[in-house]
């Protein structure tokens, strides 16, 4: 069987690597997978990069952005025909078909001759613009009179009911089976344009021989923590980025008992300026990290990962986490509460209550006894349901119904 996986790159970003991770565990199931991608890091013959923007499509996209049209101008993606990878395939999966690389009117084309599956990352697939719509529904009744045009992606004016009338144009012409990575994400769907095709649930796998436990005590020591800290984790490109939650952490560890700040460390991961000043607590920031050792060992260090992320599906950073043994402090939103159990892996905070996130950290800090038990469950529910594995099986099933 031959899986060709269309996606915006092969390592970055959360959808890129989710993909990637997909394409290693379908190799270890001998399955021969390939990936055409907007933007390639890593050297190998399975990864090929998507073929450059012309002059003529640049132009194009001058205009179509403007009128508030994103990704329509790369007439290259109708191209994909002629490309090895895809000439030689029996299978298509589609990942993320944003960010700059791809337009979406292709699709009919490429799956005319070829079963194809659409995994879901985020929900631009089925708004008119946006990649999460937040508190707004409009994507159900076909968008227009968008409340924020500056939602990723953005766009210079509201031409979302058009963008939402041509993914369906699209959806009308095409044959497609959707997965969704995340229960929020599969029920989002079910009521969605996307309603017209099968719509599987299958999550995303960790490698959890790559992402495992290790001893804590030895973590700390090589990051040169001392052992009797209270120690934090927080993961993301910026504290700036209002998805993820940085103003939220901040408000919440500025609650937190004085007693208690005074025994806390705050690691965080990610081009983030973090000081104790800003804080009110010790810090350590260990830059960009794309190295998988050293994120274990930085979970490994903590007692609690802290992420108070405003819209998501099924955030790789937990999962880690998760694998690890790691408990974790997080919101009710999205897809976060597969991972963040409430008191069997975690604490799930309400959406935007710092004081409640502040809440369940000093619930969890103060409580080794639980988080110990919850070191043990979080270990045993990635094996359980979240190994790269299971996600290629389940993956390899459905191709082999398509091609059936």
């Amino acid at each position: 069987m031959r899986v060709l996986h269309i996606n915006q790159s092969d390592l970055y970003g959360g959808a890129a690597i989710a993909g990637y991770r997909l394409h290693e565990g379908l190799r270890q199931q001998g399955i021969d997978s390939r990936l055409l991608v907007g933007r390639a890091m890593v050297e190998s013959d399975r990864v090929a990069q998507v073929r450059p923007v012309s002059a003529f499509e640049t132009q194009l996209g001058r205009a179509t952005t403007k009128f508030g049209l994103n990704y329509i101008h790369y007439f290259s993606s109708f191209q994909t025909r002629q490309h090895p990878f895809y000439q030689a395939a029996d299978v298509l999966n589609f990942h993320n078909l944003h960010t700059n690389y791809f337009s979406y009117l292709a699709v009919p084309a490429l799956v005319k001759n070829k079963p194809a599956v659409l995994t879901l990352h985020d929900m631009w697939m089925m708004t008119g613009h946006c990649a999460y719509s937040y508190e707004c529904d409009r994507w159900k009744i076909g968008c227009g009179q968008c409340p924020d045009l500056k939602s990723y992606p953005s766009v210079r004016r509201d031409s979302t009911r058009w963008e939402w009338k041509l993914k369906q144009w699209v959806y009308q012409r095409s044959q497609l089976s959707i997965v969704a990575p995340s229960q929020w994400l599969y029920e989002l769907a079910k009521q969605s344009l996307l309603n017209r095709f099968p719509i599987h649930y299958i999550p995303n796998g960790i490698d959890t021989e790559t992402y495992y436990p290790r001893d804590r005590l030895q973590c700390r020591t090589e990051l040169g923590i001392a052992p009797h800290r209270k120690v934090l984790l927080f993961v993301s490109q910026s504290l700036k980025d209002i998805r993820k939650g940085g103003d939220l952490l901040l408000n919440a560890i500025q609650q937190l008992p004085a007693s208690l700040k005074a025994e806390i460390l705050l690691i965080t991961l990610g081009e983030n300026e973090v000081s104790k000043e800003t804080f009110g607590i010790e810090t350590l920031n260990l830059g960009y990290v794309d190295d998988d050792s050293k994120k274990v060992t930085a979970f490994s260090a903590a007692d609690l990962f802290v992420f108070p992320t405003r819209a998501d599906n099924l955030p790789l950073v937990l999962q880690e986490s998760l694998a690890c043994g790691t408990p974790m402090v997080s919101c009710r939103i999205g897809g976060v509460s597969d991972l963040v159990r409430p008191g069997e892996t975690g604490y799930l905070a309400a959406p935007e209550d710092a004081e409640d996130l502040s809440s369940g950290i000093v619930k969890l800090l103060e409580n080794d006894e639980l988080r110990d038990r919850m070191r043990q469950n979080c270990r045993a529910i990635a094996l359980q349901d979240y190994s790269i594995e299971q996600q290629a099986k389940r993956y390899s099933q459905l191709y082999s119904e398509l091609l059936a």
